[in-house]
């Protein structure tokens, strides 16, 4: 792999998009009947971030997702293979469950910005569904030939923005609290 951040490297803005990467959401299944649901991957497939650059170090991060652009990928488990039909349902329980109609984004915005090497992470306010609170990502920046590579990493709870996690079955089966968002993107050096 390549080097983390050197001096001098970087300046000015980044602006990144979901043509730069992909931007996934990773949800479990909790419940007496876990074992019939599915853990699921979704892409948002409109997302936009600015990373402020102060000189060599990161000053600013916000980021803006447009919920209507979720997309179930796959699922994973379950007592049978999920359907297309399968996607479109939970597709729409999950806009329903984030209120995507009344809040059609969710975004966040760094207020603390810690940096070891190529590792950062991100302390600031996520909003989603109307509601807002602490959120920390976790991001990687390495040099890689001629491109900056970009992972980062966040939980996300349910219950800390006061969403109702999707459930089934008088409750035996529904969406795990965690839901794991994961981002990997590249830019030119």
């Amino acid at each position: 792999m390549g080097d983390g951040i050197g001096v001098q490297q970087l300046t000015g803005q980044w602006t990144l998009s979901a043509s730069d990467g992909e931007l996934l959401l990773h949800t479990g299944v909790t419940g007496t009947a876990a074992r019939m649901g599915h853990r699921l991957t979704i892409a948002m497939r409109s997302w936009r971030a600015t990373v402020d650059w102060d000189g060599d170090d990161p000053s600013g991060v916000e980021m803006t997702i447009d919920l209507d652009s979720l997309d179930v990928v796959h699922g994973e488990g379950g007592m049978t293979p999920l359907s297309g039909a399968e996607k479109t349902l939970v597709r729409t329980n999950a806009l329903k469950t984030l209120q995507a109609k009344r809040f059609p984004q969710a975004t966040f915005r760094s207020s603390v910005i810690d940096r070891d090497g190529g590792a950062l992470r991100l302390v600031g306010t996520l909003q989603i569904a109307g509601r807002s609170g602490e959120q920390t990502i976790d991001v990687h920046v390495e040099a890689e030939d001629a491109q900056w590579r970009i992972s980062g990493k966040a939980v996300v709870r349910h219950s800390a923005f006061g969403i109702k996690q999707y459930s089934m079955l008088m409750g035996a089966m529904k969406v795990a609290d965690e839901v794991e968002i994961t981002l990997a993107a590249a830019r030119p050096r």
